[in-house]
Parts: C-alpha cells; structure tokens; sequence
C-alpha cells in the first residue's frame, strides 16, 4: 500500500515527508493506522548523530493507533484494537522478560539494525531505496507495521495523544521516580530537564508522596510548568540549586536527583552528586550522546557518602504492566497527560514541531494525524 511518511536521509536534513511503499503485514506483524505520534527528543538525537542509526529511516517510536491488518496466524491483536507502541519489545520468553524485567528484553539488541524485528525484513520503501523504522516502529507515518512484540493493546476511549505520550516519555519519566529513584513519602526530589520526561518524572515523585520536588531548567517557560504539574521549587540551574536544597532539608539535601535534561552529558553527574545526600540516589534518565565517556565524578565523595549512580531505561519497568496502568491513572484524573501536550502539529510540519522543541516552546509535541 501507499502511505506517507517523514524520512531521515542523512544527519542534520531536514524530515522530507514523502509517499512511502508499505508492505503487507507478515507472520507476527500488524499493520496500524497511525493516530498520534509524539515528538520525542531522543528523534533529534538521530537527526543530529548523536545516535547511530540506520539511514535513511522512517522517523517517531512514540505513537498510538488502530490496527487494520493482521499478519498470517496473527492472534494477539484483532482489528479495530486501540494500541500504543513500545519502543522496547517484549518477547516475554527470554530470561529478562521471565523475571520481571521486560525493558531488557533481549529483542532490544535488534533495534539498532536494519529492517524490521524478524530476521531484517524491509517492509518500507520510497523510489525503490528501502527505509528503516527507527526503533521498529516509525511512528511518523500515517500507517505502521508493528511486531507484535511491540504493540500494547490499549482501551478504546483513550484519546491518540495520552495513548501516544505512554509509549516512551512518559513512562520512561515517571518510572525514573516511582521505579529507579524509589520515591517515598516525604523524600525531598529534584528532577533536572522539565521537557516531557522530567515533567512526567515531576508527576511521580508528587504521586510518590514527595515533600519537596525542585524542578531544575534554563527555560522559564518550563520552570512555571513544572509546577503546574507538581514541582514545589525551581532553579534555572544545580548550581542555583544548592542553598535552596540545602535550607528546605537542614543540610541533608535530595533523597534522589533525576537527570532529564534534553542532552545528557558527563559534566552533569558531578552537580547532581553534590545535590544528593549521603546515601542517595542520582538517575541518568536522558539519553547521552552515544560515543560519550567522559564524567565528571567526586570518586572519593561518591564512594565514602555510600552514594548511588543508576542507569534508567523506559522507567525500569515492564512495558505490558505500565502502558495501561498508566492510562488508567490517567483516565482517574491522577496523571496529567492533556496537559504535557503543548502543540499539535500535522504530518507535513514535523520540521517545524522540532523547531519549536529546540527553542523550548514545548514540554511534547504531538503529531495528529485525523
């Protein structure tokens, strides 16, 4: 079939939104009409090369949609299902996904290759020079062709944009608190980039219990949302930070300081050490560029205060468990997901919606596509 889609053809291009070739679904595969697409920063890392992938590629692994195809013998999923896509497949087989931890499911070693999940195939294809989903998924399309291990069937009143925003940032945010800072009532939060991970990372730590959340951003504009959306304080920077964290908890300081910024660098971990009290918690939640090895770390602080440095991906949870538990949070009024969306954008303005990401003019942009 025929559909259209923002292709990436080199590093820095512009997204060139074209007709696009799709082939039909395969044995384990669902083709999806696309309903919503979030405009994550982790696309801009492909966009800008500071993470290696495939090209030329078709864009997006935030979204939500309908499914209109099955592949042969598939029985997952029937059409007219609602679904939100996950980034991170669970094959619910491997050792990882066997003992709770589907976001290190061993599929994950693919999504970096050409083609599709099984084995490769090419599915996608515009002038005869075949494209690749990134993350499997490419959500910057009108219609998806989705392993199964990759879809989540969702209920069907949830509208597109909350259904899109769970199937990364969100989830990814929120669990940085709740999941890998183990946020608990009365703890003192700070969570440093107040796009849409760390404004969903500011959600759970609130929902958590936080006595104190200090939402930490250069933007103005981000530093008032936060709070509309939980932060009790904000500072421009860690460094401003200090003597505000220092006096709210009588010089203990965080209990857990997130790291969310839209760039995640080794200077970082260093001021986000400094913030963390003896025996606390620093998450690198972002993504870094993918050739960064350089930090910047007090060993001996790090080491003699019995402090805590952990990795975080997709919230450190299952996706099949918190995609819906989220969205059911949501539809009980205790997550705010309209709310992150700050601009809507079509199809054929994908260039502008990152435009407007770069300059901090959103927390998430959405790409609608009815």
């Amino acid at each position: 079939m025929k559909t259209r889609a923002a292709i990436l053809r080199e590093v820095g291009a512009d997204w060139s939104v074209e007709e696009i070739e799709l082939d039909d679904p395969q044995a384990g595969e669902i083709l999806v009409k696309t309903l919503a697409a979030g405009m994550c920063h982790s696309d801009e890392h492909a966009h800008d090369g500071t993470m290696p992938v495939p090209m030329p590629l078709v864009g997006g692994h935030e979204g939500a949609g309908e499914v209109i195809g099955l592949g042969p013998g598939v029985t997952e999923f029937e059409i007219g299902d609602h679904i939100s896509c996950s980034f991170i497949p669970s094959c619910g087989k491997c050792s990882f996904c066997a003992s709770g931890q589907q976001n290190l499911c061993d599929l994950g070693m693919h999504l970096m290759e050409p083609g599709m999940m099984a084995g490769g195939f090419r599915h996608h294809s515009a002038a005869g020079e075949d494209l690749t989903p990134l993350l499997k998924l490419g959500t910057f399309a009108e219609h998806m062709i989705l392993s199964v291990d990759s879809a989540i069937k969702i209920q069907d009143d949830v509208p597109a944009g909350p259904a899109a925003l769970v199937s990364c940032g969100v989830t990814t945010g929120y669990g940085s608190a709740v999941n890998r800072a183990e946020v608990t009532a009365g703890d003192t939060v700070v969570v440093v980039g107040c796009g849409g991970l760390g404004t969903a990372a500011i959600q759970g730590a609130k929902i958590a219990g936080a006595q104190n959340v200090v939402a930490i951003d250069p933007s103005e504009f981000k530093r008032e949302s936060a709070i509309d959306f939980g932060a009790t304080h904000s500072a421009a920077s860690m460094e401003e930070a200090v003597e505000m964290v220092g006096a709210m908890t009588l010089g203990v300081m965080a209990d857990s300081v997130i790291l969310t910024p839209g760039v995640l660098t080794g200077d970082l971990i260093a001021p986000a050490q400094f913030l963390t009290r003896k025996g606390g918690t620093i998450v690198a939640t972002a993504v870094a560029p993918a050739m960064q090895m350089d930090v910047q770390l007090n060993l001996f602080e790090f080491a003699m205060m019995n402090k805590q440095l952990k990795g975080c991906l997709f919230g450190s949870t299952s996706p099949r468990k918190e995609i819906p538990h989220l969205l059911s949070m949501y539809q009980a009024g205790q997550l705010k997901l309209d709310e992150m969306i700050t601009n809507t954008y079509a199809l054929d303005q994908v260039n502008e919606g990152y435009a407007d990401m770069l300059a901090n003019k959103n927390i998430r942009g959405v790409i609608t596509f009815d």
